[in-house]
C-alpha cells in the first residue's frame, strides 16, 4: 500500500469554465497596516474568452514566519465575478488585521505583526496575483468579537 499517492487530484477551489479571464492592475492600499487595522487589496478581473462567464476569485493569506506553525496557506475570502465576453470588473477586498489572527504559543487568539502575503488565484494551486503587505504594532488579543471575514466589492 505504500505507492498509493496521498494528494488530491484536484487543489482546493480547482474548477473549469467554457470562458477564459486575465487578471490584472494589482493594488494595494498600503504597504503597511495596524494590528487592529485593515488594508484594501483590489484587481481587475477580465473576460477574454467568446462566452458569458464566471470566475471566483479566491483570496489566500501566507505568513512565512509566525510564532507557532500555520498552514501554507489560509483562505479568507473569495467573490464570484460574472462577466460578459470583453467586460471588466473591478473586485476589492477589505482585509481585516483580524483574519490574520491564529493561537499563539501564550494558547490566546492574537494578531502578530510582521511581514505576510495576500495571494489572490483561481485555486490554491492557481496563484496568479500577490501582494506582501506589513501588519505593524503591538500583538494584539483579539476574542470571538472579531472580524472573521473579508469585506468583497465588484464593480
Amino acid at each position: 500500500m505504500s505507492n498509493l499517492d496521498p494528494t488530491p487530484a484536484y487543489p482546493f477551489g480547482a474548477g473549469l469554465g467554457y470562458t477564459t479571464f486575465a487578471w490584472s492592475e494589482l493594488h494595494v492600499d498600503r504597504d503597511e497596516f495596524a494590528t487592529n487595522g485593515s488594508v484594501g487589496v483590489e484587481l481587475t478581473v477580465e473576460n477574454t474568452g467568446a462566452r458569458d462567464g464566471v470566475e471566483v476569485v479566491q483570496l489566500y493569506l501566507h505568513d512565512p514566519a509566525a510564532a507557532v506553525t500555520r498552514p501554507v496557506v489560509k483562505l479568507i475570502g473569495f467573490a464570484r465575478v460574472s462577466a460578459a465576453p470583453g467586460e471588466k470588473r473591478r473586485v476589492r477586498f477589505e482585509v481585516p488585521a483580524s483574519v490574520t489572527s491564529f493561537i499563539g504559543p501564550e494558547v490566546t487568539r492574537i494578531v502578530e505583526p510582521g511581514d505576510i502575503e495576500l495571494r489572490l488565484g483561481a485555486s490554491s494551486a492557481d496563484i496568479r496575483l500577490t501582494a506582501p503587505v506589513t501588519v505593524v504594532g503591538p500583538t494584539l488579543t483579539v476574542d470571538h468579537s472579531r472580524r472573521r471575514h473579508c469585506l468583497v466589492t465588484i464593480t
